[in-house]
Parts: C-alpha cells; sequence; structure tokens
C-alpha cells in the first residue's frame, strides 16, 4: 500500500502552559528524546512513502530541531501563519496527501499502538477512514455500531464502554460502543474534497462524510499503552512511565556532568540544559531544558531548596501531587515501588503521617520469615538494614522503614568526582566488613542463616542456570560439549567451596544499597543471605554489570577491604590478647565475650591476604554467570526486558575473567568466547 505520513504539530499547547511558552509541545522531552522523535521513529520503521509536519507555534524552534535530526532530507515542511486547526491543516497539504492513502498522527501521543496492523485493516477495508479508538472513559465520545463504523458523536458526560455494555437490548436499535479517538487515523485521499479552505476540524468533517454516504471505520486498540501529552500531569505520567519501563528512577542528561551537593530520592528527570550544582534536594521532580539555578520557589512554600513531585522549568514550577505522578487515585494511599527482579510487592504507603514500606509476600513465599529474622539478627549488630515496624506472619506483609528510592545505582547516575564515588564505595564496604565479621562471630544468634550454606549444590545450581536461562534461554545456542562442560563446573563449584565462609549476602550490588541523605548507605534485599566465601560479595560489588568502576579505583577499593578485614583482625586479637575484668555475676563467658558456636575459631583465624586474592577469579567466573543467568530469566521468563541492557557488561567481564582461567576452564572458555 502507497502510504504518506502526516504529523500535526502546529498546536499552541495552551493546557500545557507555561512549558509550551519555551518549548513547542512537540519537542517536549521525555528521557532526552522529544516527542516528535518516538513518533519519527516509529513511522519510519514502516514502509512509508512520504513524511510531512505542519507548523505554527514556535515553528522555528522545531525547523532548527529537524534541520539537526536524521530526517532533515526525507521530512518534509507545511507552515501555517496561524494554527489551521487539525482539518485545516490537512487540507493545506493537499498537493502532498492527495496521491495516496495518509496516516495521521498528533504530535502529543505517546503510545505503542501497532501502526503497521492498523494499516493492513484499512487497506482490507472500504472505509473512507479509519480511526483507531480505545475505551478511556475519559474521552469516550464515539458512539460505534456493531460493525465497527462510526455513527455519530456524543456530548459530555462520556459513558464507559463498559456501561454501555449494560444497557437493556430494548433500549438499543443495535449493538452500540463508546470509545475515544487516539489521535491517530488513516484517511483515503477522498476526504480532502470535504475539508473546507482555512481552520477546520477532522471531527467536522468526518460527519460531513457520514452525511454524504462515506464509511467511517474504526479498529480497536484497547489495551495498548497510550498518553495524550495535552497537560502537565499525563506529561508529567509518560516521563515515569518510560523510566519504570527502563528499570531507572533517575535520568540525567549526558551533558550535565557534574551533581554537586545535589539530594535526589524517588524519580528525577534532569533534561538537557539544566543545572544541578547548587546544594538543592529533588524527589519525583522533572527539571525541563533551561531549568537553572535558583529555582522558582514551590507555590506552597515549604522548605527552601526542597522540590518534590514538580516539574520545573526556566522561570516556573508545576507542583503536582504525588497521585499525580503515579497515575494513582488521589483516594489511593498505597504506591507501588521498586524495580527489581523480585515478585514482592513493595507499597509507599503513611502510617500515622509518616512515610513506610509495605511488603507484601505471595503466599508461600519461603523468604518471607528469613527477612523478618535476618532484619532483627543484622539489626542488633549494627548492620544498616531498615527498621522492622511491624510484621504480620499469617499474612505474609510487613511494615518497614522507609530508605526512599535513590539505589546506589541511581546515585551513580548523577555525575558525581571520583573521590565522591570513592568515598561512597568505601562506606559501603565498611558496612560488608562488618557483614563478615561481627555478623559472623554472633552467627548463632540465627538459626536460620547459621544452616543456610552458599556450598557446592548451590553453586553448581548457578552454573546451570547461566546455560539454561541465558546460553540456552537468550542466546538460543545449544552447548556440544555439555558432559566436559560440567566437569569443569564441578571443578569451579568445588574450589569455591573449599573456601572459608562467613556470612554474606549474596547480592550485594548497587541496586540492593540504598543512599538515604547525607550519603549514607543502607541495605535492602539480604533475605538471600548464605554462609559462603566472602569474596563473592566483594566482587559482586567492585565487578559489578550495573556500573563499570574503573580498574585503578577498583583495585584501590579491594585494597581498602583488605586493610579493614586485616585492621579488624588485629583489633579482635588484641581484644582476645587483653581481655577486660568481666563484671561480677556477668553472663558472659571467659575474657568478657559470649561463648558462641564458631566465635573462638573466628575470633584466631587471621585474614591470609594471598588466600582471599587465590578466592576472586573463581568466585568471579561464579558471579558472572549467575548475574547473566538472571538477566535472562528476568528478561524472558519475567518479561522485564530491562535487564537485557545489563547483559553486554556482565558479558565483557565474564570474558575477561575467563580469558585469565582459559587454562584451568577451556570448554567454558570457548563458550563463553563464542557469545
Amino acid at each position: 500500500m502507497n502510504l504518506s505520513i502526516f504529523i500535526l504539530a502546529a498546536g499552541f499547547g495552551e493546557r500545557l502552559r507555561p512549558i509550551t511558552n519555551h518549548t513547542p509541545k512537540p519537542l517536549l522531552p521525555i528521557l532526552g528524546k522529544p516527542i516528535l522523535q518516538y513518533i519519527l521513529e516509529k513511522v519510519a520503521n514502516m514502509p512509508v512513502h512520504r513524511i510531512g509536519i505542519n507548523l505554527s507555534h514556535k515553528k522555528e524552534t522545531i525547523i532548527d530541531w529537524i534541520h539537526q535530526s536524521p530526517y532533515n532530507r526525507t521530512v518534509h515542511l507545511f507552515s501555517e501563519d496561524s494554527n489551521l486547526g487539525t482539518g485545516g491543516g490537512l487540507k493545506n497539504a493537499e498537493s502532498f496527501l492527495k496521491n495516496s492513502a495518509f496516516l495521521v498522527h498528533n504530535s502529543d501521543i505517546v503510545s505503542d499502538i501497532d501502526l503497521q496492523k492498523l494499516v493492513e485493516f484499512h487497506s482490507s477495508s472500504e472505509n473512507l477512514v479509519t480511526l483507531a479508538v480505545h475505551d478511556y472513559p475519559e474521552f469516550n465520545k464515539l458512539e460505534i455500531d456493531g460493525k465497527g463504523l462510526l455513527k455519530g458523536l456524543l456530548h459530555y458526560p462520556y459513558p464507559t464502554h463498559s456501561e454501555n455494555r449494560c444497557q437493556p437490548p430494548e433500549l438499543q436499535s443495535e449493538p452500540v460502543r463508546y470509545l475515544a479517538f487516539t489521535g491517530i487515523a488513516i484517511y483515503q485521499p477522498e476526504f480532502l474534497k470535504f475539508l473546507p479552505t482555512g481552520v477546520s476540524s477532522v471531527v467536522d468533517t468526518w460527519l460531513k462524510a457520514l452525511d454524504a454516504g462515506y464509511k467511517i471505520g474504526t479498529i480497536d486498540v484497547s489495551g495498548c499503552y497510550w498518553r495524550d501529552i495535552g497537560t502537565p500531569v499525563p506529561y508529567a505520567r509518560a516521563v515515569i512511565d518510560k523510566l519504570r519501563e527502563n528499570g531507572e528512577y533517575v535520568y540525567i542528561h549526558p551533558s550535565i556532568k557534574i551533581c554537586k551537593d545535589v539530594e535526589l530520592d524517588g524519580y528525577v528527570v534532569a533534561e538537557k540544559g539544566t543545572l544541578l550544582n547548587k546544594g538543592v534536594s529533588f524527589r519525583n521532580c522533572i527539571l525541563l531544558p533551561g531549568s537553572t539555578p535558583p529555582y522558582p520557589p514551590l507555590p506552597s512554600g515549604g522548605k527552601e531548596g526542597y522540590y518534590e513531585n514538580c516539574i520545573l522549568g526556566p522561570g516556573f514550577t508545576i507542583v503536582l501531587s504525588e497521585a499525580d505522578f503515579f497515575g494513582v487515585s488521589k483516594e489511593t494511599d498505597a504506591i507501588l515501588i521498586g524495580t527489581g527482579g523480585s515478585d514482592r510487592k513493595y507499597y509507599r504507603v503513611k502510617r500515622e503521617d509518616k512515610s513506610v514500606v509495605f511488603l507484601q509476600c505471595l503466599e508461600g513465599d519461603t523468604d518471607f520469615h528469613r527477612h523478618l529474622e535476618y532484619t532483627r539478627f543484622l539489626s542488633r549488630h549494627s548492620i544498616p538494614v531498615p527498621e522492622l515496624i511491624q510484621a504480620d506472619p499469617e499474612k505474609m506483609n510487613t511494615f518497614f522503614e522507609d530508605l526512599g528510592d535513590l539505589s546506589l545505582y541511581s546515585w551513580l547516575k548523577c555525575p558525581h568526582t571520583l573521590d565522591e564515588i570513592e568515598n561512597i564505595y568505601k562506606k559501603i564496604l565498611d558496612i560488608l566488613t562488618l557483614i563478615h565479621t561481627r555478623a559472623h562471630e554472633h552467627i548463632s544468634e540465627c538459626i536460620l542463616l547459621q544452616n543456610r550454606l552458599f556450598d557446592y549444590e548451590h553453586l553448581r545450581w548457578e552454573t546451570s542456570y547461566f546455560i539454561e536461562r541465558f546460553v540456552e534461554g537468550i542466546r538460543n545456542i545449544r552447548v556440544k560439549n555439555l558432559s566436559e562442560l560440567n566437569d569443569e563446573f564441578h571443578k569451579l563449584a568445588s574450589i569455591v567451596d573449599s573456601y572459608p565462609k562467613t556470612v554474606v549476602h549474596r547480592d550485594f550490588q548497587s541496586q540492593n544499597i540504598i543512599i538515604t541523605k547525607g550519603g549514607i548507605p543502607r541495605l535492602l534485599d539480604y533475605q538471600g543471605a548464605r554462609i559462603g566465601p566472602p569474596a563473592y560479595d566483594v566482587v559482586s560489588i567492585l565487578w559489578d554489570p550495573y556500573y563499570q568502576l574503573e580498574d585503578d579505583m577498583r583495585e584501590r577499593l579491594l585494597n581498602y577491604y583488605i586493610d579493614k578485614r586485616k585492621k579488624l583482625y588485629a583489633d579482635k586479637m588484641s581484644k582476645v590478647n587483653n581481655p577486660p575484668s568481666p563484671p561480677f555475676n556477668s553472663p558472659l563467658g571467659k575474657g568478657g565475650y559470649r561463648e558462641v558456636k564458631g566465635a573462638p575459631e573466628f575470633y584466631t583465624r587471621e585474614f591470609n591476604e594471598i588466600k582471599f586474592e587465590e578466592t576472586l577469579l573463581p568466585c568471579r567466573l561464579q558471579r558472572h554467570m549467575q548475574a547473566l543467568g538472571a538477566y535472562g530469566f528476568l528478561s524472558k521468563i519475567k518479561g522485564k526486558k530491562y535487564f537485557l541492557k545489563y547483559v553486554p557488561e556482565g558479558l565483557r567481564l565474564l570474558k575477561e575473567d575467563v580469558s585469565l582461567a582459559k587454562d584451568e576452564y577451556p570448554e567454558l572458555y570457548d563458550l563463553v568466547m563464542s557469545l
């Protein structure tokens, strides 16, 4: 089918003011990319004859953008001295549109509607016009008969699709549905003859065509993602939707080179041309191009320098509600949070006017009780985990302290100096050494953890997971020498299992570390903790596919951990060799220390730097395979496609490390290097 595309981009965007006083609606950015670019990229993948765009409001700005874009030679521009409306814009481009069917797409629509399916449906019909429609109660004004043909328009209030279905048959001459127009349609060139010269509306012209006996059909795309960026609220929601689709909380445009004395929380987007270096705090904020300090104060007042639930632009602040940002009812007191791979549901709720996190687990979730017990145990020994507020084991739910949403992974999105990055990692390694030492000293206090080993069986499960979920599941490669490869996996698991063990977090990576106010790290997702080799945790954070550390910094941080372990050992031995006198009738054992299973051995076991370093490479191989297997499982089985973006770095790390061990694991080397 010979097809032209026409994008309606001449509107003033009055309902988006003051935003559109500075940026025309088609160029409103969503994570660094204008809405118009999203549309052009989508239609460019179709068998398109040519593309036209009409312009009026701030047309020079749009023309400049197009001239600098890849579409400079393929797009035809139709300038309007004043906005001619949706119909007048098409009439003004009649010479461009009159020779073929043409698809019209509003420039303020973001959707995943299958345009090719729309084209195919239209080409197989006898419609003059085919409208893409959906059930959207706020805009349900199209009256559509049982054959999918437009019959007329309704006035407010519009009934919902489901309300109409409930009408008794005697009130309808034939089945009728009420649906909304998506802003996307295909027209035959004959439609142009119904359009008058000058200002007009396509909606009014549909009715003229109906009166003349033409068919205007529809295709129901209900269920597709769709946003009409007509006001600040749906624009903000479209931005948050895109962040969630990408598995992100923070987007900082690459042109922003430094985030100095800036605190972030929730969803934060800083577009090109913004500054983030004035000691300001943002929570659930969108900073549009030109947003620079001093930022306009919140109209409702509040703490100076703190911005929450708002859109910031050059000289203006638009305040929204948290419900607006998250697309929930204002009466809803629970907001779903988190972008990780867990099946557990985390909600932010208000409890006695204080924000807390409500955790809901599925029935039979074996990690639920471990989560509670581990929280109590780790808290007792100064490991910074969320405070447990209340638990209901029967209902499998829990209230925890709200630490915010800023993970280390998101914190690193905002450009920091190398010193700042190294210092935050040192704080995190301080926590890790406490887990590997203090928590392990008292392991007998936590029976659920004491008996949970990260041993040969679990290590072999990880490598099988890598083969099943990544090699076969994502790369669709059938392993030829599986027996020989399993021999090498047996060897690797046996070696890693032979190393000295401590309490390990077992998923100690940047998305499981929250950076709280003042740059203080806290831990999440520790219910998978086991007794295993401490190097597994160290490589999880220092060789993390979520963030690539510079080699020199990684080496310094590794030495920092080693020195910390050695110092802790020296301090412990000093206390053992020079114990304080226990108080009279002390419940403590000899030397004033609690007698716990395994403690004497731990006190006197020197941290051997050389032996520890020998454990790093095998643990790196093991961890990289586990991570790639998880990305395969989460993306393909759980449908969280955004995990695929971490595969290149995870695979790079695995290739780098398997190259160092190719003599020990030749089959694994051959397999990995072929991926």
